[in-house]
C-alpha cells in the first residue's frame, strides 16, 4: 500500500535510479519500428542550468516521452557545447585551466539534468571539446580543403598593440582591450574561411521545405541569406593608375544610371592606398578609417566622411567623367570595396553629395500624384517611378528600364546580370586558446597544406596556465613545430569558430559510439533528420543556417542521404521573474533577487509593497522581466527541485504558458502545480483502498455514470491532439485538471462506480506520463501493474462513450449570457427555443418586446477554464465577463503599432474590439488608453569604436485600464530581448529588428489580453441567441 502523504525527493530519487539501472532510454538502430528524434539546443556548460535551459529540455522530454508511448523507436541524446571564451575568462578568474573548469561544470550540470528526471541516452553524450569528438570535424575541415570548399584571406581584427593579441568584439570596451586599456586597433591577419556562399540558393530555396517551421524563422533566414538580383558594372579608370585600368560595382537599381555623379571606394581599396602616397592629408584619413571598426548596422546612421583621390572613371553610356571619392560608409570586405554613387536616389549618397558640394541629377520621375514627395533639395528620391534624364530610356518604368540598360551594358562588355546575397563567407578562424585547433600546416614556402589524415586529431593541450593575454599554443613555439614529407612546417595555431562544432552534433549522436568514422551513414541515415528541435528564437537563425549548411557538406560527402537537418522547430519563450532594485542619489540601480524580497498584494494578486526580507528595507518591483544576471531574478532550478520536486517543477513550465510564449514565473503557480499533484496522489492512494475492480460493463451505466466516463474520453482525445499535433501542453494540462475537478467529485460506492474510477486513474496517470513522469511511474504501480508505464500504450478515445444524449445549451440575449439548460440531444430548433424563452431570467429581458431575429449554432470550444484549488489558471483563451463584448482601444498616437497589435490578438481569441477617442468612450466597453510605446536599449558590449555591438531591448507597455463601473488603472510592464548587431549585415539586421519588434508588440498585446481577463466586471442589459 502506498503511503498517503505525498513526498517527491524519496520518489524521484528512487524513480531515477531505476531509469538509470534499467537503461530505460537507451536507444538502438531498429529498423523495424517507426523511429522518432527529439533534441534539445545542447548546453554551454556554465555551471549550473537556468530557467530557460529547464524550460527547453522539458519541453524536449514531454515530447520524447510521448511519441515513446505511441510506440516509437525514440532517440533523445544530450551533449555539451565545451568551447568557447567563457571558459577561458572564468579559468582567469579562478586560477585554473579551462578544461578542468569546464569538466567539472559538466559534472554538476549532468547531475541537474538528471534530477529532473530527463531521459536521454546517456550513452550518446557528447563533449565537443575531447578530441574523440573535435578529430572529425577537423578530418571533415581536409576534406572541404580538398574540394576548394575552405580558403584563406587577410581579414581585419581587433588588435591588442600592448597584449599583442587579438580580442573579440566582447573583450573591447570603450574601443579599449579589456584587459591592457590600450586603444585597439584594425590589423589585418590571415584567416579561415568556408564558402557558405556556394550553397547559397539551394539554403534559401531549400525553405520552402521546412513547412513545420515558424514562418518568423524562415523569413529571418531568408534575410540573413538576403539574395538580390542586379547588374555588375565596369568602370574604365581616365587614366590607367598603377596598372588599375577599371572598377567594378554592383548595383540592384541599374535604372538609375544615368543618375551615377561620383565613385565611391573604400579606405583600404588599392586606388585610395596609391593615391594617399602623394597626399599625407588622405593618408591621414584612410588611417582614421582604418582604424575605426564600423559596423554594417551602423553605416546608415554614422556621419559621412570623404577624400577626393584625384582620380577618375568614365561613364560607360555617357562617357563623363566623374571623381572618385575614398568613403568611411564603404567596406573593403562587402563586395568590391567600390561603389556607384546615385546622390538624387540614395539617401546616403545625397547626404555626401551635399556636404561635399558634388552634382545631384534626378534621373527618376514620381508617380502621378507624389510628386510633392520629390524635392532634391531636401532628401533623395529613393521611390521607384519613370526614368527621365536617361537619353534613350526616357518614359521607362523600373522593370523595362531596369533590363534595358542593363541589356546596354551587356551589349558594350562592361556589365552583366548577377545575384548576390548578403551572406559572407563563414569566417572559422579564432585567436583564441580554447577552441579545435584548425587542421593546416604552414610550410616554410609560404604554402599551406591540411595535416594528414594519419595525423588527425590536432590535440589541444589542456594541462596550461592562463594569462589572460596570449593563447598558451601561440606563446609556446614547440607546439607548432612538426614536419610535413620529411620538412619542416608549423601547426595552424589559430582555432575553430565554436559554431564549427555545434553545427554538426544533431548528426554525431546518431552514430556517437562510432570511433573509427565521422558518421555511419547507415545509423545516420536512419535517425535523420531531426523530427523535434527545440531551441530559442535567436538561436534559432543563425545557428540553425549554419547546421543547414553543414548538412549539405555532409550530404555531398556521401553521409547522409537527406537535405535538411530537423523537421520540425518549436521555438520556446523566454522565462522571466519579477525583479527588485534600490536606486541611490546617481540613479545607479542596485538589482535584488526574488529570494531575498518580501512582498505585499493586493486583492488583484498586483504587488503594491516590497521590501528585503532580511532587514526590512524597501525596494521597488521592476516589473516582471527576463531572467537575467543583470537584473539578479534568475530562480536557481535547484533549489525549487529540492522544496518541490522536479516533477513540479516539470509540471508548472509546460502549464504555465503556451511553449512559443513568455512563462512568467510565479510563486503561487508552482505552489499550486505542486497541490495539483497531491490530488493527483490522493485521488489514486484512496481509490486503491477500495479494492480492486470489476470490468466495466457500459450497457449498465447510469446516465451520471455515463457523464463521468465520457469526460474520461473527451480528455483522452483532446490531450492526445494538444501533445501530438498541437503541441499546446499547456492546455493539455489544463483538461486534466479538469478531469480531475469532476473525478473528485464522484461517487465510489458501486462496483461500476470503482471500475469507472480505475479507467479514470489509470488514464490520468497515462496523459501525464509525459510530463510528470515521477509520480506517474509510481502511482502506475501502485495500480497493479507490473511493466513500466513509459511501455505501456497511449490510451485511446472511445468513440462510443463520446456520444451524447443531452447538450448543455447557453441562452444569450443581445449578446449576454442569461441562462443555461439541458436538453435531448435530438431537440429540434423549434423546442430549444420554445424551453429558451420559458426560462424566467430570458423572460424578462424578453417580455413585451419584438423578437427581431433568432440564432442556433453548435459551440466547438469553450473559452476560459478556469481550474480551482490549483492558484493559477489556464492562459491560452482570455476572455472578458459576459455582459461586456467589446474591448475600445484608444491610443495617445494615431495608427500605433501596439494598438494594431493588439486589436489583432483580440480577434485572435474571439475578442471584439473598436478604436475610439475622448468622445466616443462608452461605459459599456473595457476601455484601454495606451501610452506612448518606448523603446530603451541597455548597452551590453560594444564594438572597438566605441559603437554598440550588443544591447538588450527593452519595449515599455504603460496604459490605463477602466472597467465600467471601475476606477482607471494604470498599468505597465516590459517585454525584453537580447539584440546583436553584426558588423556584415546592416540590411539583414534591420529587418531582424524590425521583425523582433513586431514579436514584441504581439506578446504585449498577449499579455494585456491574459491581464485583462483576470479583472472582474460586470453590468446588465431584445432579440434572442441560444448557443448550443
Amino acid at each position: 500500500m502506498a503511503d498517503n502523504q505525498y513526498n517527491p525527493k524519496d520518489i524521484e530519487q528512487r524513480v531515477q535510479q531505476y531509469w538509470e539501472e534499467n537503461q530505460s532510454f537507451k536507444a538502438n538502430d531498429d529498423v523495424e519500428k517507426e523511429k522518432f528524434y527529439c533534441l534539445s539546443m545542447f548546453p554551454y556548460p556554465s555551471g549550473r542550468l537556468h530557467m530557460g535551459h529547464v524550460r527547453n529540455y522539458t519541453i524536449g522530454d514531454v515530447i520524447s516521452r510521448f511519441q515513446r508511448m505511441q510506440g516509437k523507436n525514440v532517440l533523445q541524446p544530450m551533449g555539451w557545447d565545451a568551447f568557447g571564451l567563457p571558459a577561458e575568462n572564468a579559468a582567469i578568474n579562478n586560477n585554473t585551466a579551462p578544461a578542468k573548469w569546464t569538466y567539472s561544470n559538466i559534472d554538476y550540470m549532468k547531475n541537474q539534468l538528471r534530477s529532473l528526471g530527463f531521459g536521454y541516452d546517456w550513452d550518446r553524450e557528447v563533449t565537443t571539446c575531447k578530441s574523440d569528438y573535435y578529430r572529425w570535424e577537423q578530418w571533415f575541415f581536409t576534406r572541404l580543403y580538398e574540394k576548394g570548399l575552405v580558403y584563406k584571406k587577410n581579414s581585419t581584427v581587433n588588435w591588442d598593440p600592448v597584449d599583442q593579441t587579438v580580442l573579440a568584439n566582447e573583450q573591447v570596451i570603450d574601443g579599449r582591450g579589456w584587459r591592457s586599456g590600450a586603444l585597439v586597433e584594425q590589423k589585418e591577419i590571415p584567416q579561415w574561411f568556408i564558402k557558405i556562399t556556394d550553397y547559397a540558393e539551394e539554403l534559401l530555396q531549400d525553405l520552402e521545405q521546412l513547412e513545420e517551421w515558424p514562418d518568423q524563422v524562415r523569413a529571418m533566414q531568408a534575410n540573413w541569406i538576403g539574395r538580390s538580383e542586379g547588374v555588375e558594372i565596369t568602370f574604365d579608370l581616365a587614366s590607367a593608375v598603377n596598372d588599375i585600368a577599371d572598377l567594378t560595382v554592383y548595383t540592384t537599381r541599374p535604372d538609375t544610371f544615368y543618375g551615377v555623379t561620383y565613385v565611391a571606394v573604400a579606405a583600404q581599396h588599392p586606388l585610395a592606398e596609391f593615391a594617399a602616397k602623394s597626399n599625407p592629408d588622405l593618408a591621414a584619413f584612410i588611417d582614421e578609417c582604418k582604424n575605426t571598426k564600423v559596423a554594417e548596422a551602423e553605416l546608415a546612421t554614422m556621419e559621412k566622411k570623404g577624400f577626393a583621390t584625384g582620380f577618375e572613371v568614365v561613364h560607360p553610356l555617357t562617357g563623363e567623367k566623374l571623381p572618385i571619392w575614398v568613403a568611411n560608409f564603404v567596406l573593403m570586405d562587402y563586395g568590391s570595396g567600390a561603389v556607384m554613387a546615385v546622390p538624387g536616389h540614395d539617401q546616403r549618397d545625397w547626404e555626401f553629395a551635399t556636404k561635399y558640394n558634388l552634382p545631384i541629377q534626378q534621373v527618376i520621375a514620381p508617380n502621378a500624384g507624389d510628386e510633392d514627395k520629390c524635392d532634391l533639395t531636401a532628401s533623395a528620391f529613393t521611390e521607384k517611378g519613370s526614368l527621365i534624364n536617361s537619353a534613350k530610356f526616357d518614359g521607362l518604368e523600373f522593370d523595362a528600364a531596369f533590363n534595358g540598360i542593363a541589356d546596354e551594358l551587356e551589349s558594350k562588355g562592361c556589365g552583366k546580370r548577377k545575384v548576390n546575397y548578403r551572406l559572407r563567407d563563414w569566417g572559422v578562424s579564432r585567436q583564441r586558446y580554447w577552441g579545435a585547433p584548425i587542421p593546416m600546416l604552414n610550410l616554410e614556402n609560404g604554402e599551406s597544406v591540411p595535416v594528414p589524415a594519419d595525423q588527425l586529431p590536432v590535440v589541444l593541450p589542456e594541462d596550461v596556465e592562463m594569462n589572460g593575454v596570449t593563447s598558451p599554443i601561440k606563446a609556446d613555439p614547440e607546439w607548432a613545430k612538426t614536419t610535413y614529407n620529411g620538412e619542416a612546417a608549423l601547426c595552424e595555431t589559430d582555432t575553430f569558430d565554436t559554431f564549427m562544432e555545434s553545427s554538426w552534433y544533431y548528426a554525431r549522436y546518431a552514430c556517437a559510439t562510432n570511433n573509427d568514422a565521422m558518421l555511419d551513414p547507415t545509423s545516420a541515415n536512419y535517425w535523420l533528420p531531426v523530427d523535434q528541435y527545440i531551441g530559442g528564437i535567436e538561436h534559432a537563425i543563425l545557428h540553425l543556417l549554419y547546421s543547414r549548411f553543414f548538412h549539405k557538406l555532409l550530404r555531398d560527402e556521401g553521409l547522409v542521404n537527406s537535405d535538411e537537418p530537423f523537421k520540425r522547430l518549436l521555438c520556446q519563450g523566454m522565462v522571466l521573474a519579477d525583479s527588485y532594485y534600490r536606486e541611490d542619489a546617481s540613479g545607479k540601480k542596485t538589482w535584488f533577487s526574488p529570494t531575498e524580497v518580501s512582498t505585499e498584494k493586493d486583492d488583484k494578486g498586483r504587488i503594491v509593497k516590497a521590501w528585503l526580507t532580511a532587514n526590512g528595507e524597501e525596494v521597488i518591483h521592476g516589473g516582471m522581466t527576463k531572467m537575467s544576471k543583470s537584473k539578479n531574478n534568475g530562480i536557481d532550478p535547484q533549489e525549487v527541485i529540492d522544496q518541490y520536486g522536479a516533477d513540479t517543477v516539470r509540471l508548472f513550465t509546460m502549464f504555465a504558458a503556451p511553449p512559443e510564449q513568455t512563462l512568467e514565473w510565479v510563486d503561487s503557480g508552482v505552489e499550486g502545480a505542486n497541490r495539483f499533484l497531491r490530488r493527483i496522489w490522493k485521488l489514486v492512494t484512496e481509490h486503491v483502498e477500495k479494492g480492486a475492480p470489476e470490468a466495466i460493463d457500459v450497457k449498465a451505466l447510469s446516465k451520471d455514470q455515463q457523464a463521468l466516463r465520457r469526460e474520461v474520453h473527451k480528455t483522452i482525445e483532446k490531450v492526445s491532439d494538444d501533445l501530438g499535433r498541437r503541441q499546446t501542453f499547456n492546455t493539455a494540462v489544463a483538461a486534466v485538471m479538469e478531469l480531475l475537478n469532476h473525478l473528485q467529485k464522484a461517487p465510489q460506492e458501486s462496483a461500476q462506480d470503482i471500475a469507472i474510477m480505475r479507467e479514470a486513474c489509470e488514464s490520468i496517470l497515462l496523459l501525464l506520463n509525459p510530463i510528470t513522469p515521477h509520480i506517474a511511474h509510481e502511482l502506475w504501480k501502485v495500480l497493479g501493474h507490473s511493466e513500466d508505464i513509459d511501455l505501456a500504450p497511449w490510451p485511446q478515445a472511445d468513440k462510443a462513450a463520446l456520444v451524447e444524449d443531452e447538450k448543455l445549451i447557453i441562452v444569450q440575449v443581445n449578446g449576454k449570457v442569461r441562462a443555461k439548460m439541458t436538453i435531448a440531444a435530438d431537440a429540434s430548433k423549434e423546442s430549444i427555443e420554445a424551453s429558451a424563452k420559458e426560462q424566467p431570467n430570458v423572460q424578462q429581458f424578453i417580455e413585451g418586446k419584438t423578437m427581431k431575429k433568432h440564432l442556433q449554432f453548435a459551440v466547438a470550444v469553450l473559452g476560459t477554464v478556469l481550474v480551482t484549488g490549483c492558484g493559477f489558471h489556464l492562459r491560452s483563451s482570455p476572455s472578458l465577463p459576459d455582459d461586456i463584448n467589446t474591448v475600445a482601444i484608444e491610443s495617445a498616437r494615431a495608427h500605433a503599432p501596439l494598438a494594431r497589435a493588439l486589436d489583432k490578438r483580440l480577434n485572435v481569441y474571439g475578442l471584439s474590439s473598436v478604436s475610439v477617442d475622448k468622445t466616443s468612450r462608452s461605459n459599456q466597453n473595457v476601455n484601454i488608453y495606451l501610452l506612448p510605446e518606448k523603446l530603451e536599449r541597455q548597452l551590453l558590449s560594444v564594438y572597438p569604436s566605441g559603437q554598440v555591438a550588443e544591447y538588450e531591448l527593452i519595449y515599455v507597455v504603460r496604459y490605463r485600464v477602466q472597467f465600467p463601473g471601475k476606477e482607471a488603472v494604470m498599468v505597465q510592464f516590459e517585454v525584453v530581448r537580447d539584440y546583436q548587431d553584426d558588423p556584415d549585415q546592416v540590411l539583414a539586421k534591420s529587418r531582424e529588428l524590425e521583425l523582433m519588434l513586431s514579436e514584441m508588440r504581439d506578446e504585449a498585446a498577449d499579455i494585456m489580453i491574459r491581464r485583462l481577463s483576470s479583472q472582474a466586471a460586470a453590468a446588465p442589459n431584445a432579440s434572442t441567441s441560444v448557443s448550443q
